[in-house]
């Protein structure tokens, strides 16, 4: 395969695992179908006690590319394994995806140059297309702005984690913390130190929207997007309930689609 420009910097993909093995070959797929061929995919298991890692293990022998990665303190939480891949990945940037998700083949292609787009440009993010959990598509189009900051970010999130990929030659090695809610505050955190997101403007994601899964239960993120106003970003509760109604409006339209 012909490399694309920029193609010399190497891109780690974190996977965080747990109970996947219906899901998680589709999504290693969508990785080995990307244009972008100069990454690494550190799948890293938090506890399944299904044959997921036997299906990762099938692909890595297919792929040198691969990696099985067992976290070694299993926790539940996705915060937790991600930052186990995070402290062994190797790349110049470093993308998230879930296990039951999956990403189109274009989308490393288009994000890794808007990077170079200037100094400031630490995330790049895309739109994504929300699927059933059978994996039917109904083009439910989540879009988000061309460009986002911290202040931008406070009024919700618009960077769906299937979709992140932050520059560690700018910003250093970022880590998840543990709270609910976390990718919400890893951008955030990210982005804090005064750099910006750039959206390529393209779907370049599927997310698999799961009656079981930890974002599904609307009432309790609710609770998740208050603590991180708080306690995690510490700002006043007048400005926290400014932001607060934003966000509750913003991720209402969301739900719905």
């Amino acid at each position: 395969m012909i490399r694309k420009k920029h193609g010399h910097h190497l891109v780690s993909v974190v996977m965080p695992m747990h109970n996947s093995e219906k899901y998680v070959g589709k999504a290693i797929e969508s990785v080995m179908g990307q244009t972008y061929d100069n990454w690494e995919l550190l799948v890293v298991d938090d506890g399944s006690t299904d044959h997921s890692c036997d299906v990762v293990k099938a692909y890595a022998l297919q792929d040198s590319r691969i990696k099985l990665l067992i976290n070694d303190n299993p926790t539940g939480m996705p915060y937790s394994p991600r930052n186990y891949g995070i402290q062994r990945a190797k790349g110049d940037f470093i993308a998230f995806l879930d296990s039951d998700d999956m990403w189109l083949r274009e989308k490393l292609t288009q994000q890794i140059p808007l990077f170079f787009h200037d100094n400031i440009t630490a995330v790049v993010y895309s739109d994504y297309e929300k699927i059933s959990e059978s994996g039917k598509r109904s083009a439910r189009i989540i879009s988000a702005p061309a460009k986002t900051n911290y202040r931008q970010l406070l009024y919700g999130n618009v960077i769906g984690n299937l979709t992140g990929i932050f520059d560690v030659r700018k910003v250093g090695k970022s880590y998840f913390t543990n709270v609910h809610h976390e990718d919400y505050a890893f951008w955030l955190s990210v982005l804090k130190s005064g750099y910006i997101a750039r959206n390529t403007q393209t779907v370049a994601a599927l997310y698999r929207v799961r009656k079981e899964s930890v974002t599904s239960n609307k009432l309790s993120i609710l609770g998740w997007q208050w603590n991180i106003y708080r306690n995690v970003e510490n700002i006043g509760v007048l400005r926290s309930f400014y932001y607060y109604c934003f966000y509750a409006v913003s991720a209402l339209y969301k739900s719905i689609i």
